[in-house]
């Protein structure tokens, strides 16, 4: 084998291929990072020798396998090479030029690119038919997927060979067709270019955006973070061969990813991106002009020692039992005592399951339950402190439940809607006390999930504000803060990202099992987009689809057919029993 570029991505390509046995040739004209390649082999050899995955003897085998050339005369004798040099199209094609002359005529000659053609690449070449792209995902020794890119002029021996090479490599290979970002930097460039639209936006702080999508969605990082790893000069790279072959506004870089690049401020490789790092090529985030003030900086709230939560679903039953388990007083009101009762002996059931696990004692749950009184009617939140409405996602019902709650709660109290794509303003404006409404967007289910949406509307009090993020504080959530506008933080990237994917699957340019492998293997995801999907429920995922499409009016966020049609067919995910996939009846 012979790797054509010993950047990261190419040295790692190098350790995976050496420490399964194949003899690895490393082409860079730079002898410095020759140097630094054989460094880095050295290191994690000894890292692995030190954990006791390999022998001593092994790691020497593995050294001795990998030797390094500047001249790519060195590739003549390869079955493989794979070019990971800089993505520049030109240095592209003029690298596989040099191949051309040099290599055997039977050998596969592979681009690691992951934003441009590999259809002109191999047009360009004399060997069209032994061209593919063969797309590793960084750090390549530690991740499983391994793109496997053919296009129109590719043979299928090649692809077959390749895609055995990567499963011999203990990698999962999925097989995919050439188009800018292929699958996993499709579905994810366009989320993380709405990322950076929307801390450039002002909507949001850098760390409460990323902050959302790893609590929200329980992502190993946050957007604004993953693009100074990647490097914001690469993703706008990406983003740009995106935009030129969908012509859609979300794969349009965001201005500020110009900006940064230009400005040399690439991220993490630079010492500043969207953070500032301790030095090039540090992990480690400082303070900087941007960092948030403390807390405390907020001002004075108002006192909340008595909570009441409206409604008797799972939302509502998990709000409260957070409420509880935190020491406040609970008000749990539904439309019938009877309704309110079953909500807390779901409760019970809950706190039950804490407790048998170890998780809390048979004393904090019976002070959680003693704390928590149901009602019949919203009458009961008479002398609460804060109300807060978990009922269904209709806005003229909770507008009547507002308007309720205006006549009902005493002057002072914070009133709060649990939304997720509603407008709080709509709900504020139902009482004569908007200053007093916000919004509280906490995740299911409540007792887990630790972030909670913040949502001021233009009318929302300073101190009103200040003591929401102090009770979540206290209720040991993570609040983030954001504007009245659909979708929020984590809804606003995560919806279009889903709806990205179905758009795949609709024009047959991948499989569902092939995508939800691409983003739990190369992006880190616990979930993959259609089991995700099907999870929320098809129907709540387009009725969130429609609103964002109607705030923001953009063509790209209009809901894929596909989506709709399985709506219309009652097919609505696993609470149906089909959506995306079939599910057994229990």
């Amino acid at each position: 084998m012979a790797v054509v570029g010993l950047g990261t991505m190419g040295t790692g390509i190098a350790e995976v291929l050496t420490r399964a046995g194949r003899e690895v040739i490393g082409i860079d004209t730079d002898q410095a990072a020759a140097r630094q390649a054989v460094a880095s082999l050295e290191a994690a050899t000894a890292r692995a020798v030190q954990r006791e995955r390999i022998s001593e003897r092994e790691r020497q085998g593995i050294l001795a396998r990998f030797r390094t050339f500047s001249d790519l005369q060195a590739a003549a004798e390869a079955d493989l090479v794979i070019e990971v040099v800089p993505e520049n199209y030109e240095l592209k094609r003029q690298v596989f030029a040099e191949l051309d002359a040099v290599v055997r005529p039977d050998a596969i000659l592979a681009t690691g690119t992951n934003a441009l053609s590999v259809t002109r690449l191999a047009a360009d070449s004399q060997r069209p038919e032994r061209v593919l792209g063969v797309h590793f995902f960084n750090p390549a020794p530690a991740m499983k997927l391994v793109e496997v890119v053919s296009s129109v002029l590719t043979a299928p021996a090649a692809v077959a060979a390749v895609t055995q090479l990567a499963r011999d490599l203990g990698k999962d290979p999925i097989a995919v067709g050439d188009r800018p970002g292929f699958v996993a930097d499709g579905l994810l460039f366009g989320y993380l270019n709405q990322a950076a639209a929307m801390y450039e936006s002002k909507y949001a702080t850098r760390e409460d955006i990323d902050a959302a999508m790893r609590l929200g969605c329980g992502l190993p990082m946050g957007p604004l973070a993953l693009l100074d790893l990647i490097g914001v000069d690469t993703a706008r790279t990406v983003l740009e061969a995106m935009y030129a072959e969908s012509h859609d506004r979300l794969h349009a870089p965001a201005p500020i990813l110009g900006q940064l690049a230009e400005a040399g401020l690439t991220g993490r490789k630079a010492g500043r991106g969207f953070y500032t790092y301790e030095a090039p090529g540090s992990p480690t985030v400082v303070p900087d002009a941007e960092s948030p003030a403390a807390d405390g900086a907020l001002g004075a709230g108002r006192t909340v020692t008595s909570v009441g939560v409206a409604g008797s679903g799972t939302m509502a039953s998990g709000i409260a039992e957070v409420f509880a388990k935190a020491g406040f007083d609970v008000v749990l009101a539904a439309r019938s005592l009877e309704k309110a009762e079953k909500a807390k002996a779901r409760i019970t059931k809950s706190l039950d399951r804490s407790v048998s696990k170890g998780r809390m004692t048979a004393e904090a749950r019976d002070a959680a339950l003693a704390a928590i009184t149901p009602a019949g009617s919203l009458d009961a939140f008479a002398e609460v402190d804060l109300a807060v409405e978990a009922v269904a996602e209709d806005l003229e019902v909770k507008q009547q439940l507002f308007a309720t709650l205006d006549k009902v709660c005493k002057p002072g109290a914070v009133l709060a809607t649990t939304t997720s794509s509603l407008p709080v303003v709509a709900c504020a404006r139902a009482t004569s006390r908007p200053q007093d409404v916000i919004g509280m967007h906490f995740f299911n289910p409540a007792p887990a999930m630790k972030l909670v949406e913040v949502v001021r509307t233009v009318l929302t009090a300073d101190d009103v504000h200040a003591t929401v993020r102090a009770v979540c504080a206290k209720v040991r959530k993570h609040a983030v803060d954001c504007g009245d506008r659909a979708g929020f933080i984590v809804n606003a990237l995560l919806f279009p990202y889903l709806n990205n994917a179905i758009k795949m699957v609709q024009e047959h340019y991948a499989s569902l099992d092939d995508i939800d492998a691409a983003m739990k293997l190369g992006g880190g995801y616990p979930m993959g987009p259609f089991e995700l999907l099907d999870v929320v429920g098809l129907d709540v995922s387009l009725a969130i689809e429609k609103v964002l499409h109607a705030e923001f009016r953009d063509p790209g966020l209009a809901p894929a057919p596909l989506l709709e049609h399985l709506v219309a067919a009652g097919c609505l995910g696993r609470k149906t029993g089909r959506g995306f996939r079939e599910y057994a009846k229990r």
